[in-house]
Protein backbone atom coordinates (compact mmCIF):
# COMPACT_ATOMS: atom_id res chain seq x y z
CA UNK A 1 0.00 0.00 0.00
CA UNK A 2 1.37 3.41 -1.00
CA UNK A 3 1.13 6.09 1.64
CA UNK A 4 -0.68 9.25 0.55
CA UNK A 5 -0.60 12.55 2.46
CA UNK A 6 -4.35 12.46 3.06
CA UNK A 7 -3.87 9.25 5.06
CA UNK A 8 -2.28 11.32 7.84
CA UNK A 9 -5.35 13.54 8.14
CA UNK A 10 -7.64 10.51 8.05
CA UNK A 11 -5.64 8.70 10.72
CA UNK A 12 -5.71 11.78 12.93
CA UNK A 13 -9.51 11.74 12.70
CA UNK A 14 -9.77 8.04 13.53
CA UNK A 15 -10.07 8.53 17.35
CA UNK A 16 -12.76 11.17 16.83
CA UNK A 17 -16.30 9.99 17.44
CA UNK A 18 -17.52 11.82 14.32
CA UNK A 19 -18.30 9.75 11.25
CA UNK A 20 -15.34 9.77 8.85
CA UNK A 21 -16.71 10.30 5.34
CA UNK A 22 -14.35 9.62 2.41
CA UNK A 23 -15.56 10.77 -0.99
CA UNK A 24 -14.19 11.48 -4.44
CA UNK A 25 -14.39 10.19 -7.97
CA UNK A 26 -14.36 6.45 -8.59
CA UNK A 27 -10.92 4.74 -8.57
CA UNK A 28 -9.12 7.56 -6.77
CA UNK A 29 -8.26 5.35 -3.78
CA UNK A 30 -11.18 5.66 -1.37
CA UNK A 31 -11.35 1.93 -0.61
CA UNK A 32 -7.60 1.85 -0.05
CA UNK A 33 -7.90 4.74 2.41
CA UNK A 34 -10.78 3.04 4.22
CA UNK A 35 -8.84 -0.21 4.59
CA UNK A 36 -5.79 1.74 5.74
CA UNK A 37 -7.84 3.13 8.62
CA UNK A 38 -9.04 -0.35 9.53
CA UNK A 39 -5.43 -1.52 9.67
CA UNK A 40 -4.63 1.40 11.98
CA UNK A 41 -7.47 0.42 14.34
CA UNK A 42 -5.69 -1.24 17.25
CA UNK A 43 -8.52 -3.42 18.56
CA UNK A 44 -10.15 -6.35 16.78
CA UNK A 45 -13.79 -5.26 17.07
CA UNK A 46 -14.04 -3.96 13.53
CA UNK A 47 -15.89 -5.00 10.40
CA UNK A 48 -15.90 -4.02 6.73
CA UNK A 49 -18.85 -3.96 4.31
CA UNK A 50 -18.56 -3.43 0.57
CA UNK A 51 -22.05 -2.47 -0.59
CA UNK A 52 -21.28 -3.54 -4.13
CA UNK A 53 -21.86 -7.03 -2.73
CA UNK A 54 -25.52 -7.98 -2.75
CA UNK A 55 -25.42 -9.90 0.54
CA UNK A 56 -24.18 -6.80 2.36
CA UNK A 57 -26.74 -4.52 0.71
CA UNK A 58 -29.44 -6.85 1.99
CA UNK A 59 -28.28 -6.34 5.57
CA UNK A 60 -28.93 -2.60 5.43
CA UNK A 61 -32.30 -2.96 3.72
CA UNK A 62 -33.81 -5.17 6.42
CA UNK A 63 -37.13 -4.14 8.00
CA UNK A 64 -35.69 -2.90 11.27
CA UNK A 65 -32.46 -1.76 12.92
CA UNK A 66 -32.63 -4.74 15.27
CA UNK A 67 -32.53 -7.11 12.29
CA UNK A 68 -29.57 -5.24 10.84
CA UNK A 69 -27.82 -5.36 14.21
CA UNK A 70 -28.45 -9.10 14.51
CA UNK A 71 -26.92 -9.75 11.09
CA UNK A 72 -23.85 -7.65 11.84
CA UNK A 73 -23.42 -9.31 15.23
CA UNK A 74 -23.65 -12.71 13.53
CA UNK A 75 -20.68 -11.68 11.37
CA UNK A 76 -18.62 -11.06 14.51
CA UNK A 77 -19.15 -7.45 15.56
CA UNK A 78 -19.77 -6.79 19.27
CA UNK A 79 -22.12 -3.83 19.78
CA UNK A 80 -21.54 -3.90 23.55
CA UNK A 81 -17.94 -2.69 23.09
CA UNK A 82 -16.20 0.15 21.31
CA UNK A 83 -15.88 -0.77 17.66
CA UNK A 84 -15.37 0.40 14.10
CA UNK A 85 -17.78 -0.27 11.23
CA UNK A 86 -16.43 0.55 7.77
CA UNK A 87 -18.93 0.80 4.90
CA UNK A 88 -17.74 1.17 1.30
CA UNK A 89 -19.85 2.48 -1.62
CA UNK A 90 -22.44 3.87 0.78
CA UNK A 91 -24.29 5.71 -1.98
CA UNK A 92 -25.64 2.37 -3.26
CA UNK A 93 -27.97 1.96 -0.24
CA UNK A 94 -29.63 5.23 0.82
CA UNK A 95 -31.16 3.54 3.88
CA UNK A 96 -27.74 3.02 5.43
CA UNK A 97 -27.51 6.68 6.49
CA UNK A 98 -30.37 6.28 8.97
CA UNK A 99 -28.66 3.21 10.42
CA UNK A 100 -25.40 5.13 10.83
CA UNK A 101 -27.16 8.03 12.54
CA UNK A 102 -28.97 5.80 15.03
CA UNK A 103 -25.98 3.64 16.00
CA UNK A 104 -23.65 6.63 16.14
CA UNK A 105 -25.99 8.25 18.66
CA UNK A 106 -26.81 5.20 20.78
CA UNK A 107 -23.74 2.94 20.66
CA UNK A 108 -19.96 3.32 20.92
CA UNK A 109 -19.46 2.77 17.21
CA UNK A 110 -17.01 4.67 15.06
CA UNK A 111 -18.21 4.73 11.44
CA UNK A 112 -15.89 5.09 8.46
CA UNK A 113 -17.78 5.35 5.20
CA UNK A 114 -16.83 5.97 1.60
CA UNK A 115 -18.66 6.64 -1.63
CA UNK A 116 -18.13 7.92 -5.13
CA UNK A 117 -21.07 10.24 -5.69
CA UNK A 118 -20.19 13.62 -4.26
CA UNK A 119 -23.65 15.07 -4.81
CA UNK A 120 -25.35 12.27 -2.89
CA UNK A 121 -22.86 12.22 -0.06
CA UNK A 122 -22.61 15.95 0.48
CA UNK A 123 -26.36 16.51 0.42
CA UNK A 124 -27.85 13.36 1.91
CA UNK A 125 -25.20 13.00 4.59
CA UNK A 126 -25.06 16.71 5.39
CA UNK A 127 -28.80 16.67 6.03
CA UNK A 128 -28.91 13.41 7.99
CA UNK A 129 -25.62 13.56 9.88
CA UNK A 130 -25.43 17.25 10.73
CA UNK A 131 -22.75 17.74 13.39
CA UNK A 132 -21.87 14.04 13.30
CA UNK A 133 -19.45 13.79 10.39
CA UNK A 134 -16.36 15.17 8.70
CA UNK A 135 -15.94 14.85 4.93
CA UNK A 136 -12.55 14.07 3.36
CA UNK A 137 -12.15 14.35 -0.41
CA UNK A 138 -9.69 12.17 -2.33
CA UNK A 139 -8.48 13.26 -5.77
CA UNK A 140 -6.22 11.69 -8.39
CA UNK A 141 -2.52 11.69 -7.51
CA UNK A 142 -0.59 14.92 -7.65
CA UNK A 143 2.77 14.76 -9.42
CA UNK A 144 4.75 14.11 -6.25
CA UNK A 145 2.47 11.19 -5.39
CA UNK A 146 2.72 10.03 -9.00
CA UNK A 147 6.49 9.71 -8.62
CA UNK A 148 6.11 7.79 -5.36
CA UNK A 149 3.74 5.30 -7.00
CA UNK A 150 6.20 4.91 -9.88
CA UNK A 151 8.99 4.09 -7.45
CA UNK A 152 10.91 7.25 -8.35
CA UNK A 153 12.77 9.13 -5.61
CA UNK A 154 10.73 12.32 -5.24
CA UNK A 155 12.92 13.97 -2.58
CA UNK A 156 14.87 16.02 -5.08
CA UNK A 157 11.70 17.39 -6.64
CA UNK A 158 10.00 18.00 -3.29
CA UNK A 159 12.72 20.48 -2.40
CA UNK A 160 11.98 22.45 -5.60
CA UNK A 161 8.31 23.13 -4.91
CA UNK A 162 7.29 26.40 -6.64
CA UNK A 163 10.93 27.45 -7.08
CA UNK A 164 12.41 28.97 -10.27
CA UNK A 165 13.36 26.66 -13.11
CA UNK A 166 16.49 24.52 -12.76
CA UNK A 167 17.74 22.52 -15.80
CA UNK A 168 18.93 19.55 -13.71
CA UNK A 169 15.54 19.15 -12.05
CA UNK A 170 13.82 19.39 -15.44
CA UNK A 171 16.06 16.77 -17.06
CA UNK A 172 15.64 14.39 -14.10
CA UNK A 173 11.85 14.46 -14.01
CA UNK A 174 10.64 15.64 -17.44
CA UNK A 175 9.95 12.16 -18.80
CA UNK A 176 7.74 11.37 -15.82
CA UNK A 177 5.89 14.68 -16.01
CA UNK A 178 5.11 14.15 -19.68
CA UNK A 179 3.61 10.75 -18.78
CA UNK A 180 1.61 12.48 -16.04
CA UNK A 181 0.29 15.01 -18.57
CA UNK A 182 -0.75 12.23 -20.94
CA UNK A 183 -2.28 9.65 -18.61
CA UNK A 184 -3.17 11.59 -15.47
CA UNK A 185 -3.10 10.52 -11.84
CA UNK A 186 -5.53 7.67 -11.21
CA UNK A 187 -3.53 5.15 -9.14
CA UNK A 188 -4.62 2.18 -11.26
CA UNK A 189 -3.48 3.96 -14.42
CA UNK A 190 -0.17 5.10 -12.92
CA UNK A 191 0.66 1.55 -11.84
CA UNK A 192 -0.23 -0.01 -15.21
CA UNK A 193 2.87 -1.27 -17.02
CA UNK A 194 2.21 -0.36 -20.64
CA UNK A 195 0.44 2.39 -22.60
CA UNK A 196 -2.12 -0.17 -23.72
CA UNK A 197 -2.90 -1.15 -20.14
CA UNK A 198 -3.15 2.51 -19.14
CA UNK A 199 -5.60 3.21 -21.95
CA UNK A 200 -7.71 0.21 -20.97
CA UNK A 201 -7.71 1.27 -17.32
CA UNK A 202 -8.90 4.75 -18.28
CA UNK A 203 -11.70 3.29 -20.39
CA UNK A 204 -12.76 1.13 -17.44
CA UNK A 205 -12.80 4.17 -15.16
CA UNK A 206 -14.90 6.13 -17.64
CA UNK A 207 -17.38 3.29 -18.05
CA UNK A 208 -17.73 2.74 -14.32
CA UNK A 209 -18.19 6.46 -13.73
CA UNK A 210 -20.99 6.74 -16.27
CA UNK A 211 -22.60 3.39 -15.48
CA UNK A 212 -22.35 3.41 -11.69
CA UNK A 213 -22.09 7.01 -10.50
CA UNK A 214 -23.96 9.08 -13.05
CA UNK A 215 -26.85 6.63 -13.36
CA UNK A 216 -27.52 6.89 -9.63
CA UNK A 217 -28.06 10.61 -9.92
CA UNK A 218 -29.70 10.87 -13.33
CA UNK A 219 -32.18 9.29 -15.68
CA UNK A 220 -30.80 6.34 -17.64
CA UNK A 221 -32.22 7.82 -20.84
CA UNK A 222 -29.91 10.83 -20.73
CA UNK A 223 -26.65 8.88 -20.65
CA UNK A 224 -26.12 9.33 -24.41
CA UNK A 225 -26.61 13.09 -24.06
CA UNK A 226 -24.17 13.20 -21.17
CA UNK A 227 -21.55 11.29 -23.14
CA UNK A 228 -21.86 13.74 -26.05
CA UNK A 229 -21.63 16.67 -23.67
CA UNK A 230 -18.51 15.31 -21.97
CA UNK A 231 -16.84 14.85 -25.34
CA UNK A 232 -17.66 18.42 -26.32
CA UNK A 233 -16.53 19.87 -23.00
CA UNK A 234 -13.25 17.94 -23.09
CA UNK A 235 -12.40 19.62 -26.38
CA UNK A 236 -13.00 23.03 -24.80
CA UNK A 237 -10.87 22.88 -21.66
CA UNK A 238 -9.66 26.31 -20.62
CA UNK A 239 -12.52 28.06 -22.42
CA UNK A 240 -15.44 29.94 -20.93
CA UNK A 241 -18.75 28.11 -20.82
CA UNK A 242 -21.37 29.27 -23.28
CA UNK A 243 -24.44 27.26 -22.35
CA UNK A 244 -26.46 28.61 -25.26
CA UNK A 245 -23.84 27.69 -27.86
CA UNK A 246 -23.27 24.23 -26.41
CA UNK A 247 -27.01 23.66 -26.35
CA UNK A 248 -27.29 24.56 -30.04
CA UNK A 249 -24.41 22.23 -30.96
CA UNK A 250 -25.97 19.31 -29.09
CA UNK A 251 -29.61 20.12 -29.75
CA UNK A 252 -30.34 20.47 -26.04
CA UNK A 253 -31.95 23.16 -23.91
CA UNK A 254 -29.36 25.41 -22.28
CA UNK A 255 -30.99 24.85 -18.89
CA UNK A 256 -30.45 21.11 -19.29
CA UNK A 257 -26.83 21.79 -20.24
CA UNK A 258 -26.41 23.77 -17.04
CA UNK A 259 -27.95 20.97 -14.97
CA UNK A 260 -25.76 18.32 -16.61
CA UNK A 261 -22.60 20.34 -16.02
CA UNK A 262 -23.55 20.80 -12.38
CA UNK A 263 -23.91 17.02 -12.17
CA UNK A 264 -20.42 16.52 -13.63
CA UNK A 265 -18.97 19.02 -11.19
CA UNK A 266 -20.78 17.44 -8.24
CA UNK A 267 -19.35 14.01 -9.11
CA UNK A 268 -15.78 15.32 -9.44
CA UNK A 269 -15.50 14.87 -13.20
CA UNK A 270 -14.76 18.51 -13.91
CA UNK A 271 -13.95 21.82 -12.23
CA UNK A 272 -15.49 25.19 -12.98
CA UNK A 273 -13.21 28.16 -12.32
CA UNK A 274 -14.98 31.48 -11.92
CA UNK A 275 -13.78 34.98 -12.76
CA UNK A 276 -11.75 37.18 -10.44
CA UNK A 277 -13.33 40.63 -10.43
CA UNK A 278 -11.84 43.08 -7.92
CA UNK A 279 -13.77 45.78 -9.79
CA UNK A 280 -16.81 44.30 -11.58
CA UNK A 281 -17.07 47.31 -13.88
CA UNK A 282 -13.72 46.42 -15.44
CA UNK A 283 -14.41 42.75 -16.03
CA UNK A 284 -16.74 41.35 -18.67
CA UNK A 285 -16.01 37.70 -17.91
CA UNK A 286 -18.94 36.20 -16.07
CA UNK A 287 -18.96 32.61 -17.31
CA UNK A 288 -16.74 30.08 -15.57
CA UNK A 289 -13.96 28.27 -17.37
CA UNK A 290 -14.04 24.50 -17.55
CA UNK A 291 -11.28 22.03 -16.74
CA UNK A 292 -11.49 18.23 -16.67
CA UNK A 293 -10.45 16.76 -13.32
CA UNK A 294 -7.81 14.40 -14.75
CA UNK A 295 -5.74 14.65 -17.91
CA UNK A 296 -6.07 10.95 -18.65
CA UNK A 297 -9.85 11.25 -18.74
CA UNK A 298 -9.72 14.36 -20.89
CA UNK A 299 -7.43 12.70 -23.41
CA UNK A 300 -9.82 9.76 -23.68
CA UNK A 301 -12.64 12.00 -24.84
CA UNK A 302 -10.96 14.52 -27.12
CA UNK A 303 -7.83 15.26 -29.08
CA UNK A 304 -6.80 18.68 -27.79
CA UNK A 305 -3.70 20.75 -28.38
CA UNK A 306 -0.59 20.34 -26.27
CA UNK A 307 -1.10 23.79 -24.76
CA UNK A 308 -4.58 22.86 -23.53
CA UNK A 309 -3.27 19.59 -22.12
CA UNK A 310 -0.64 21.48 -20.14
CA UNK A 311 -3.04 24.18 -18.94
CA UNK A 312 -5.61 21.60 -17.80
CA UNK A 313 -3.00 19.81 -15.70
CA UNK A 314 -1.69 23.05 -14.20
CA UNK A 315 -5.26 24.04 -13.29
CA UNK A 316 -5.74 20.77 -11.40
CA UNK A 317 -2.36 21.14 -9.73
CA UNK A 318 -3.15 24.69 -8.59
CA UNK A 319 -6.59 23.72 -7.30
CA UNK A 320 -4.84 21.64 -4.62
CA UNK A 321 -3.12 24.81 -3.37
CA UNK A 322 -6.10 27.09 -2.80
CA UNK A 323 -8.93 29.07 -4.35
CA UNK A 324 -8.52 29.47 -8.10
CA UNK A 325 -9.99 32.09 -10.45
CA UNK A 326 -9.12 33.67 -13.79
CA UNK A 327 -9.19 37.32 -14.86
CA UNK A 328 -10.25 39.04 -18.06
CA UNK A 329 -10.49 42.75 -18.85
CA UNK A 330 -12.98 44.43 -21.17
CA UNK A 331 -10.20 44.69 -23.74
CA UNK A 332 -9.90 40.91 -23.77
CA UNK A 333 -6.53 40.90 -21.99
CA UNK A 334 -6.43 37.97 -19.65
CA UNK A 335 -4.55 36.38 -16.76
CA UNK A 336 -4.83 32.58 -16.85
CA UNK A 337 -5.23 32.10 -13.10
CA UNK A 338 -5.42 34.03 -9.86
CA UNK A 339 -4.57 31.94 -6.79
CA UNK A 340 -6.16 32.86 -3.46
CA UNK A 341 -6.88 36.35 -4.85
CA UNK A 342 -3.19 37.15 -4.36
CA UNK A 343 -1.05 35.58 -7.07
CA UNK A 344 -1.40 36.17 -10.82
CA UNK A 345 -0.36 33.10 -12.82
CA UNK A 346 0.29 32.74 -16.54
CA UNK A 347 0.77 29.34 -18.19
CA UNK A 348 2.98 29.05 -21.29
CA UNK A 349 4.42 25.92 -22.83
CA UNK A 350 7.64 27.78 -23.68
CA UNK A 351 7.83 30.87 -21.43
CA UNK A 352 9.76 34.01 -22.30
CA UNK A 353 10.85 37.34 -20.86
CA UNK A 354 8.04 38.96 -22.83
CA UNK A 355 5.49 36.67 -21.13
CA UNK A 356 6.88 37.59 -17.73
CA UNK A 357 6.81 41.32 -18.40
CA UNK A 358 3.24 41.07 -19.73
CA UNK A 359 2.19 39.16 -16.63
CA UNK A 360 3.76 41.78 -14.34
CA UNK A 361 1.96 44.57 -16.19
CA UNK A 362 -1.44 42.90 -16.13
CA UNK A 363 -1.10 41.90 -12.48
CA UNK A 364 -0.16 45.44 -11.49
CA UNK A 365 -3.29 46.66 -13.26
CA UNK A 366 -5.43 44.80 -10.72
CA UNK A 367 -3.13 45.49 -7.74
CA UNK A 368 -1.63 42.01 -7.53
CA UNK A 369 2.04 42.09 -6.55
CA UNK A 370 2.67 38.34 -6.57
CA UNK A 371 3.14 36.61 -9.91
CA UNK A 372 4.10 33.19 -11.22
CA UNK A 373 4.98 32.29 -14.78
CA UNK A 374 4.55 28.55 -15.34
CA UNK A 375 6.32 26.73 -18.18
CA UNK A 376 6.50 23.27 -19.65
CA UNK A 377 9.72 23.52 -21.69
CA UNK A 378 12.82 25.71 -21.25
CA UNK A 379 13.05 28.42 -23.93
CA UNK A 380 16.68 27.65 -24.86
CA UNK A 381 18.07 31.13 -24.15
CA UNK A 382 18.95 30.63 -20.48
CA UNK A 383 15.75 32.31 -19.32
CA UNK A 384 14.86 30.69 -16.01
CA UNK A 385 12.55 33.11 -14.21
CA UNK A 386 9.61 30.74 -14.31
CA UNK A 387 8.32 27.70 -12.44
CA UNK A 388 8.42 24.38 -14.26
CA UNK A 389 4.99 22.70 -14.26
CA UNK A 390 6.33 19.61 -12.49
CA UNK A 391 7.21 21.72 -9.43
CA UNK A 392 3.59 22.71 -8.69
CA UNK A 393 2.19 20.58 -5.89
Amino acid sequence: MYHRPIFDALEAHLPDTQVTVITGMRRTGKTTALKYLLEKTAHSNKIYFDLERLEYRRIFTRNSFSEMQADIAFLGFDFSQNGVIAIDEVQLVPEVVSFIKYYHDHFSVKFIISGSSSYYLKNRITESLAGRKRIFEIFPLDFLEFLRFKGVDEAGLAAQRLLPFRPLVFSAYQHHYEEYLRYGGFPQVVLADSPEQKEQALKDILNSYLELDVKILSDYSIIDDLFKLVTLLSSRVGNKLDYQKIGVLLGLNRHKIRDYIQLFEATYFLHLIGPFAPNPDRSIAVQPKIFIADNGLMNQFAQVGSGAIFENSVANQLLRLGKLNYFQKKSGQEIDFVLDEKTAIEVKETPSVFDLNTLHSRAAGISLTQTMLVGRFPPGNNFSDFVWGGCIF
